[in-house]
């Protein structure tokens, strides 16, 4: 009988760390947020950046800066600054917009969303919690079988240095 009630005091303690443990994570994410004001961003942010970034539009097809865009380098949130793609992970998907097999880890939230009639998993910036575009399962079956459907204006390119 002893032995379980320490096996219980053992476990009631192990829970009690990680539930501590995971609120000093949330503290921390939550210090790194980027957080404004809607008369903010749409101060910051062009009108079409605001329509698509905060308002969960899309930008025509195939119009876009980064649509056809190869060079080596990352790809940031055009809102905050985070550091979303490598260049490695973008490849021609004939979609009409920028096209990643995958995400930095960490630097993006998924969420379904069910707009439209549709199904789909919306890909939010981490960091500012802008909408960027939609991810689905029809990528290069060689690498993650992922496409980030990414809407040009939600994302800058920086070039690697040479």
């Amino acid at each position: 009988m002893r032995h379980y009630i320490v096996l219980l005091v053992s476990l009631f303690a192990f829970i009690s760390c990680q539930s501590q443990e995971k609120k000093e994570l949330s503290k921390k994410e939550t210090s790194k947020q980027v957080q404004k004001t809607d008369a903010e961003w749409k101060k910051e942010l062009t009108s079409e950046q605001y329509e698509v970034l905060r308002k969960k539009g899309t930008e025509r097809a195939f119009t876009g800066e980064y649509y056809n865009h190869f060079e080596k380098g990352k790809y940031v949130c055009a809102a905050c600054g985070n550091v979303l793609f490598n260049s490695t992970a973008k490849f021609h998907s004939d979609c009409g917009w920028p096209s990643f097999d995958q995400a930095i880890k960490g630097s993006v939230i998924y969420k379904e969303d069910t707009s439209f009639g549709m199904v789909r998993t919306e890909v939010i910036c981490a960091k500012c919690g802008g909408h960027l575009g939609h991810v689905f399962d029809d990528g290069p079956a060689e690498t993650t079988g992922k496409r980030f459907c990414t809407n040009s204006v939600s994302i800058k390119f920086v070039p690697d240095k040479k």
